[in-house]
């Protein structure tokens, strides 16, 4: 016999699973920065580091099909920004063909094989200033998402 007054539980977000969002990352004035939205989420495993932490706490035992609109200081996000975090660099370390301009953000690869991104702060002839804080730091941000998988 069945019973028709069983409750059908949503599945809930776990570490581990894999989920999809649709997602929108602004900053307080209303720029948006990254999003992924109903037809391309962004589909990754929670814990994998995909988000920065806070993010993925945030996540974490939500229901499908639940949203959530939050704003994170910068504390809660990317941090602030390190003044240690600023070098000069020879522009002759810089492919000769490589357009250099201030604002553009341009990815290094470190020793280990990381990814590191690092903003263009001043140049001329001999030096590029690069800034090699997270171009979000110092920033709060407005995180809205809403799951659409969870596996």
């Amino acid at each position: 016999m069945i019973d028709q007054h069983a409750t059908h539980e949503r599945p809930v977000v776990k570490q581990g699973c894999e989920i999809a969002i649709e997602f929108k990352l602004s900053l307080s004035d209303g720029t948006v920065v990254d999003e992924a939205d109903v037809n391309n989420p962004l589909i990754f495993e929670l814990g994998d580091g995909t988000l920065i932490h806070s993010l993925e706490t945030l996540l974490e035992g939500l229901e499908l099909g639940t949203s959530l609109k939050i704003s994170l200081m910068p504390e809660e996000a990317f941090g602030f920004a390190n003044p240690e975090n600023i070098h000069s660099l020879q522009r002759e370390e810089f492919p000769k063909d490589m357009v250099l301009q201030e604002g553009h953000v341009i990815g290094f690869t470190t020793p280990t094989g990381e990814e590191v991104p690092a903003t263009v702060l001043q140049l001329d002839n001999q030096q590029v200033v690069m800034d090699f804080n997270h171009p979000l730091a110092g920033q709060t941000i407005v995180f809205e998402a809403k799951i659409v998988k969870v596996g």
